[in-house]
């Protein structure tokens, strides 16, 4: 079932997607995921994602809480590119880099939607020709579907000029129902290389391989173990901060807390993920009357390799005139009993 629970202004709206296995709350401001509800091994209901109570906080700060962020995720180097010979500018907004669309991304916009059917909603945005420094008028939907125990999510995007997009979800998950921090998550994932990055977060285009270093998650690790372990990569990143490759096609991320029970699985057709283990988190006020520090979650952000227009010769990220964007990811909360 989907209803509209609360209307913020004439704009914004806070919706509803609930069967008997979970339910999830989202918003037409930045796509943004409010909240997962979700049961434990014993029956209680606890929310697993950051966010705010005061909605005022998704539009100033800027921690990207639950949003949809784009039109490019991550960081592109001194907020420049070339394309097509022409050369572009974005917003400087994270130390030298562009981060995560700019000063007003896709995470701070407001979609247009339409409930489908009790299951889906489909947002739509259209980021006119020019919008925080890109090229081409881009069409875009993402489409949430709650089936059973999982939220699917689909991106489509076509654009009338060539231009890069690379669209994530940016939750910051605690399955303990931030009871605790992160570090008895149980991280397991299917990379084999990960992207090493410079001490402003930005690939060096350098990648290493996770084999005898910490950020190994072939087999299940605590993130506690791995998180502060003497490496020069975790040190740059203040803890994990990074790309990661996967090594297989579907089903490549699981997250669990034993206590729990709480299971996250995260499927998904893009080639990576940037693993944020919410480093830079500052004690803001967060839901429930609770500060946000460091470790309190993890972000499982779901992309393209970041930067990818200055460091692949085929950047993935270029989106053709007559192209279709369209990629998809699947988070299941499952408990294990």
């Amino acid at each position: 079932m989907i209803e509209v629970i609360q209307k913020l202004d004439d704009q914004i709206d806070i919706i509803s997607m609930k069967n008997d296995k979970l339910e999830v709350v989202v918003s037409n401001f930045g796509c943004t995921i409010i909240k997962v509800l979700m049961e434990d091994r014993n029956g209680n209901v606890d929310d697993v994602v950051l966010g705010y109570d005061d909605f005022d906080s998704y539009k100033t700060l800027d921690a990207y809480l639950g949003a949809l962020v784009g039109r490019i995720a991550n960081r592109i180097g001194k907020g420049k590119f070339s394309l097509n010979g022409e050369d572009y500018t974005l917003a400087v907004n994270n130390g030298p880099n562009h981060l995560h669309g700019g000063i007003k991304g896709f995470s701070y916009q407001v979609f247009d939607y339409e409930i489908k059917d009790e299951k889906t909603i489909e947002f739509h945005y259209l980021s006119k020709d020019g919008e925080e420094g890109y090229p081409g008028n881009l069409d875009f939907k993402a489409i949430y579907q709650l089936v059973d125990d999982t939220l699917h999510i689909k991106y489509l995007a076509t654009t009338d000029k060539d231009t890069i997009i690379n669209i994530t979800n940016h939750s910051y998950f605690n399955l303990s129902g931030k009871k605790e921090n992160i570090y008895h998550h149980l991280l397991e994932m299917k990379a084999d290389y990960f992207a090493c990055v410079d001490a402003d977060g930005l690939p060096t285009g350098e990648m290493k391989a996770v084999k005898d270093t910490p950020f190994d998650f072939n087999s299940p690790a605590y993130i506690g173990d791995r998180v502060e372990c003497d490496d020069e990569q975790l040190k740059l990143g203040c803890g994990f901060d990074h790309p990661f490759i996967f090594s297989k096609k579907e089903n490549q991320v699981v997250l669990t807390h034993e206590e729990t029970g709480r299971c996250l699985i995260v499927s998904t057709t893009l080639p990576g993920a940037q693993i944020y283990t919410a480093n830079y988190l500052d004690g803001r006020l967060g839901k429930y009357g609770q500060h946000y520090n460091a470790r309190d979650a993890v972000c499982i952000e779901t992309q393209n390799l970041p930067d990818a227009i200055h460091l692949e010769k085929e950047p993935s990220t270029i989106l053709k005139k007559g192209e279709v964007y369209d990629e998809k990811t699947s988070y299941q909360f499952k408990v294990i009993k």
